[in-house]
């Protein structure tokens, strides 16, 4: 087993679990409890779990949101076939609001070599825009939102990010949720960070919502928008017939990813 295997192995088993052993996952991952260690130093230094004697622990506590370094090992597959069609309905010198989170790191990874203007709002996201790949002779024109920036997640919040968005006016917004259903929309988990992605969609002429199947009916606390306000989702749920009346009604398009 490859290690980006076993270290999504290990996520996916502390996401059922509030803790595992050594020894479990040497026969899970079907490697030497030496390796086993070395992947459990790794995780625990992008914040996917604790370091425990004989084991780890899971940072996930009932209802929380998992930490950036558990869903980055997520999907992964999935986000970056959903970055691809982000970036394919994007146009040439378009101006782009881009949410945070480790599916819009994917995303902005996608338009390192497209000519446009972009607002990432995380530090995960710009680093990614701004790294290696895509054509060197272009390169997104970049703006940031300034204000807090979250440990861990490192995106911007706060008034100050919400004010600088919302006197600037853009072509597009890609908003990545937290979680959608049909009943409530778009959802985020802390108000913070709805109140950013609201600033960013409200900002923009047209919202584009990407997001895994995983996404939908998860749980969500915070309001950012209705599906009304929803002009195009990418992502790889299969929606059943009824769903897909539902969401043509609302003139939603769907791009499955």
């Amino acid at each position: 087993m490859k290690t980006d295997e076993r270290h999504r192995l290990i996520g996916e088993l502390l996401r059922q679990r509030t803790e595992v052993s050594v020894d479990e996952l040497v026969a899970a991952c079907e490697a030497s409890g030496a390796t086993i260690r070395r992947d459990l130093e790794v995780l625990a230094a992008n914040g996917v779990l604790r370091r425990v004697h004989g084991g780890a622990k899971s940072l996930i506590g009932r209802g929380e949101n998992p930490g950036y370094g558990q869903r980055e090992l997520e999907d992964r597959d999935v986000k970056s076939r959903i970055a691809t069609a982000v970036s394919g309905l994007l146009g040439d010198r378009e101006h782009v609001w881009l949410d945070s989170g480790s599916t819009a790191t994917e995303i902005a990874k996608a338009l390192r070599g497209r000519e446009l203007t972009l607002m990432p709002t995380s530090v995960r996201a710009l680093n990614a825009v701004t790294g290696d790949g895509g054509d060197a002779g272009h390169r997104p024109a970049l703006l940031l939102p300034g204000g807090s920036l979250v440990p861990g997640e490192l995106c911007f919040r706060g008034p100050l990010a919400e004010s600088n968005i919302r006197s600037l006016r853009f072509d597009t917004a890609v908003v990545t949720p937290c979680a959608v259903n049909f009943r409530d929309g778009l959802l985020a988990h802390d108000l913070e960070d709805a109140a950013v992605k609201r600033a960013g969609l409200e900002s923009s002429g047209r919202l584009i919502v990407a997001g895994a199947g995983s996404k939908w009916n998860a749980s969500g606390v915070a309001m950012i928008a209705a599906l009304e306000a929803v002009d195009v989702i990418v992502t790889d749920k299969d929606f059943s017939a009824d769903e897909r009346a539902h969401l043509n009604k609302l003139s939603v398009e769907v791009v499955k990813a």
